[in-house]
């Protein structure tokens, strides 16, 4: 039994191949023999190592284009029997089977291959990993025994614990890691091969991609987990210069990115508390931000800017400008991209504050669903896409229409107004594409119309106000009235409909019903 004991197997057999033949190498020369298959072996006998091919363990062929190669009594065998338990070694040593103390795999990469365009189902099909899930499983199962690595990063750690003996602590952190790994990988296949929306079981996976400064106060801890093979533009961000992010600033950034994504020319917006206190269009960024910021300079203090085109000086120095006429401070600026005179010039502006690239913003939101969390759960929902569509369904219902010009005013608000928090009512400009008043928030329709109308003060005659849903009292519209607003747009679909339009024929206001909620929260 000491004989058997003293043999040393290790099954190394990975898709990834990065480090792979440094550590058996390393392997070799700590005593273990390799049993190897496929591409692994070739690479590692390409490289002079020596392997015992997987084959004469199991004394069966590699068979059906590859799908068998692993999946053997023998294989499972080795890395599954208890080495305390005498009868296991007993037994293990009268069927030949040989100890594999230590199984290094990582799987066929199906979330690489889905991520294609245009991918086969047979060659993601094909793609879905078997025999090394097995092992995984029956090694990460076995963990006082045998060592499971699936991640190329862990190979010098276990290169180097290996001289003086694993702690049992790190076999079973190597072990939480291996069914970590698999249950990303059999989520990302059923999520793939999913025809329900909403399936009776779901898993999501999620792969971190940030520590944060912190959650959503300094006493809490936070990270960022993405969505594999997400175009979201979130999980591109990069740190150019100043402050870490904290929970509150990525959830600012995302409400800023979903204010302006809706949009082909230069958008901005400042967002404070996930909420946006100023977005506007512009024939440049520069002219975009320098209206987002003076929709609300008091609120734009503290704030977070998102630009859905590039940082150029020019745009940079509108952000000087606040600092220096406003007294203004912006804590982050996040942008697709940024040149290097602008990074160097805001770096003097203010030294802390914290700039952010991302990338591309994809027109609609990358993922299936969206996700709220919930005490024990969370809430999947579709997506709230095709804005534009809705337009169509949209009906003048008042006397007084509403003239070319308030209707792609109304067009640009609707799009405003799905994405600020409920209930919101905003106050756009007569003539330029930017908000003037937002109120939002609130739990009385009315309260957030007396915000933002206050804000917006003499800019509200002539202008346009929007509502994301329908007024249920006649109140609103006799408030808008009362400050000079020349058309409404709202969903219309309230028991006090005629109401309402009775008020807004009253006072000559033009009055469109979108027959579409655009709740955000």
């Amino acid at each position: 039994m000491a004989d058997f004991q003293a043999k040393k197997y290790a099954l190394l057999s990975v898709s990834n191949k990065t480090g792979i033949v440094d550590l058996a190498k390393k392997l070799r020369a700590l005593g273990y023999s390799i049993i190897s298959t496929g591409g692994t072996a070739k690479a590692l006998t390409e490289q002079g190592i020596q392997i015992t091919p997987v084959q004469e363990i199991t004394n069966d062929p590699e068979s059906f284009d590859g799908r068998m190669k692993t999946i053997s009594f023998e294989i499972e065998s080795g890395i599954l029997f208890d080495r305390s338990n005498a009868s296991h070694v007993e037994q293990a040593k009268s069927l030949n089977i040989k100890p594999i103390d230590i199984v290094v795999c990582n799987l066929y990469p199906f979330e690489k291959t889905i991520a294609q365009k245009n991918v086969s189902l047979k060659n993601a099909v094909e793609n879905i990993d078997v025999g090394g899930p097995t092992m995984v499983r029956s090694g990460a199962k076995n963990f006082k025994h045998v060592v499971v690595v699936v991640d190329p990063a862990d190979y010098e750690t276990v290169e180097n614990e290996l001289e003086q003996g694993i702690s049992l602590a790190k076999r079973k952190e190597l072990a939480a890691k291996a069914f970590a790994h698999l249950s990303f990988y059999d989520s990302q296949i059923a999520k793939y091969l999913q025809n329900d929306v909403f399936p009776k079981v779901i898993t999501l996976a999620g792969r971190k991609t940030i520590d944060l400064r912190y959650g959503e106060n300094p006493h809490q801890k936070a990270a960022v987990y993405m969505y594999p093979n997400t175009s979201s533009p979130l999980a591109s961000l990069i740190k150019r210069t100043g402050r870490d992010l904290s929970h509150v600033n990525v959830t600012d950034i995302y409400a800023g990115l979903e204010s302006i994504r809706l949009f082909k020319t230069p958008a901005a917006v400042v967002v404070k508390h996930n909420s946006p206190c100023g977005i506007a269009l512009g024939s440049s960024a520069k002219e975009a931000l320098a209206r987002a910021i003076e929709a609300d300079a008091e609120s734009a203090f503290g704030g977070i800017i998102v630009l859905n085109h590039p940082m150029d000086m020019q745009t940079a120095s509108i952000i000087a400008s606040f600092k220096d006429e406003k007294r203004g401070n912006i804590d982050i600026v996040a942008v697709p991209s940024i040149d290097k005179a602008a990074l160097a010039f805001l770096q003097s502006v203010r030294k802390t504050m914290g700039i952010y690239t991302f990338g591309t913003i994809p027109d609609n939101a990358s993922d299936t669903y969206h996700t709220k969390y919930i005490d024990g759960g969370f809430i999947l929902q579709t997506p709230d896409n095709n804005i534009e569509e809705s337009f169509n369904d949209w009906k003048i219902v008042t006397e007084k229409k509403p003239t070319k010009k308030q209707l792609e005013q109304m067009k640009i608000a609707w799009k405003f107004v799905s994405r600020i928090k409920s209930n919101t009512i905003i106050v756009m400009d007569q003539k330029l594409p930017m908000t003037r008043g937002i109120g939002c928030g609130q739990t009385s329709r009315i309260r957030s119309a007396k915000i933002a109308l206050e804000q917006a003060g003499a800019f509200c005659k002539g202008s346009i106000l929007a509502s994301d849903s329908f007024f249920p009292f006649d109140d609103s519209v006799i408030l808008a009235a009362k400050s000079g607003i020349s058309a409404i747009v709202q969903q219309g679909g309230s028991i006090n409909d005629k109401l309402s339009i009775a008020a807004a024929d009253k006072h000559g206001i033009a009055m469109v019903f979108t027959n579409r909620r655009e709740f955000w929260h």
